[in-house]
Parts: C-alpha cells; structure tokens; sequence
C-alpha cells in the first residue's frame, strides 16, 4: 500500500532515518511486585525521522542528532522512575526524542524479553509511532 503524496504518512515514509537498535537497561517496571523488586531486562529501538541532508552535505555533528548522547538518555529514561505498562515507557522514550529540535517522528519499540508470561515465548513488545504533532495536540488537549 503505498502512501498519498503529500500526507503525513508520504512524509514518514520519505524521510531519512537514525536507528538505535537493541539498547539495553535494567528497570524496575511492570504490575507484579517482583518485577518491582527484582527487575528485569529491557531492550529498546528507536527510529527517528528526520533530514539528514544538512550533515551529510556539511559534516557537521551539529546539523544531526548526536545518537551516543540520545542512546544514553533514552537508557536512562527506561531505567528511571518505574510504571507498571512498556507502553508507558515507550511514550516516556517517543517524548524525550521528540525534544530534540531536528527529530519530526520517532518510532519506539520497548521489548520485555523476561516478562511474567506463563508459555514459552521469545519476547513481547510494544511499538509506538508519534511526531511532534501528535505530541503538541496532546499537550494541548491536557490544558498545558
């Protein structure tokens, strides 16, 4: 299926990408309270959207996001401040990137490879998609 020229989905789709694929933390998240008190693994990928002509055409580190300091902030946000779902941590990591002035989307998968699953399994994960839209609508729609 391809996308309407034009549309948001056009622009994800034609946009350069930078890839963060399996970062890892350690956190404290989930509904159980050994999960609480034990922890588990996480790991974590990340696709931002964005232009990367200027860098390319200027090679300039400015002109680009800097992905060792965005890798070591999205880890610090998965290991910071537990909450009991991933899709709380995945919208936690999809706004920190979206504070960096060049990111327009980003697309965050948050894995939970050890989690309290009853059948053998390899992982489960959740993936999120959001843009600066998406985020400034709701900011806007929670009275801030």
């Amino acid at each position: 299926m391809s996308a309407v020229p034009g549309s948001a989905a056009d622009d994800a789709t034609t946009r350069d990408r930078l890839t963060l694929t399996g970062l890892r933390a350690d956190a404290f998240h989930g509904v159980f309270e050994h999960e609480r008190v034990n922890g588990q693994p996480f790991v974590i990928d990340v696709v931002v959207h964005l232009s990367l002509a200027e860098a390319g055409g200027s090679d300039r580190l400015e002109q680009t996001i800097h992905y060792g300091e965005l890798a070591e902030a999205v880890v610090g946000a998965v290991e910071r401040d537990p909450v009991d779902l991933i899709e709380t941590v995945a919208e936690r990591i999809a706004s920190l990137v979206l504070e960096q002035p060049r990111a327009e989307v980003v697309e965050v998968t948050v894995h939970k490879p050890s989690a309290p699953i009853t059948v053998p399994f390899d992982d489960v994960s959740v993936t999120i998609i959001r843009s600066r839209s998406t985020i400034r609508s709701r900011s806007t729609e929670g009275g801030e």
